[in-house]
């Protein structure tokens, strides 16, 4: 016979599992982000780039399941840019990275909408090179958010920022004050419209982490940031010693989505 002392300890590990796969069935799984950079040397291949995203890319994209593609271009005043577009890709998991490109080749449509940048010539490429950066979402801010404007496109501001660190060691300490800190809670408190926080996994500038925050206009993005700095939670989180000198560079642009961009 068991005992009733027993009975209940099982009872309750038994609840606290259950607990705990309810808890972890309810939680978001992270998602995965691929940032692919153009490199253009010309208006020539900005426009056979884009009219392959446009035509070919997005539409296919969507029909094997993956929404919210995100298409940017600097803003003019960027110089420092160059010619270049980004494609931010959402992902379910890092599988989709390799069997994603082979539903495209079967992809009909795909093929026959995207022939002059997928066929091109060695003598005329679309484009010089693509950069490809891949990041893991934050734990709180777990799936890609839409951001809702309503300014025209062309005047919006997504800021990309992309925060390197000295060390590995140092690069989790500056995740942990986003998570933990709760950077991305003033964040969101303030209303700065983010669309992702992500760790990277795979890049040029490692360690390091990226995130695309978003706003009507320039005045806007300028107001926002200021209210940020005089936030009085932000002031102490900055000053917390556990989070002294955990960024090592900090690389901000300035991007606009164009007419095609899902967002």
């Amino acid at each position: 016979m068991i005992s009733k002392f027993k009975r209940t300890k099982i009872f309750v590990s038994l609840a606290l599992c259950l607990i705990t796969l309810c808890a972890n069935a309810a939680a978001p799984k992270r998602e995965y982000y691929q940032i692919k950079l153009y490199h253009l040397k010309g208006q020539d291949q900005e426009t056979r780039v884009e009219n392959y995203l446009k035509d070919a890319f997005i539409p296919a994209m969507h029909r094997a399941g993956i929404k919210d593609i995100g298409v940017f271009k600097p803003v003019s005043s960027d110089t420092s840019a160059g010619k270049l577009i980004y494609v931010l890709i959402p992902l379910k998991s890092l599988d989709q990275l390799l069997s994603v490109p082979k539903e495209l080749e079967k992809d009909a449509a795909y093929q026959s909408a995207g022939k002059d940048y997928i066929d091109a010539e060695y003598k005329n490429p679309p484009y010089s090179r693509i950069q490809s950066t891949v990041l893991r979402a934050f734990e709180n801010s777990p799936m890609l958010k839409k951001p809702t404007l309503s300014t025209p496109r062309n005047e919006r501001i997504y800021e990309l920022r992309s925060y390197e660190a000295h060390t590995e060691k140092i690069h989790w300490n500056k995740v942990k004050q986003f998570n933990a800190g709760n950077e991305i809670g003033i964040f969101n408190r303030l209303g700065f419209n983010a669309v992702f926080y992500g760790e990277v996994i795979s890049g040029a500038t490692m360690p390091n982490l990226m995130y695309l925050t978003t706003f009507s206009d320039k005045a806007s993005r300028d107001a926002h940031w200021k209210s940020f700095s005089d936030d009085a939670e932000w002031g102490k989180v900055k000053t917390m010693p556990e989070y002294q000198n955990n960024v090592s560079k900090n690389i901000t642009l300035f991007l606009y989505p164009t007419d095609y961009s899902d967002y």
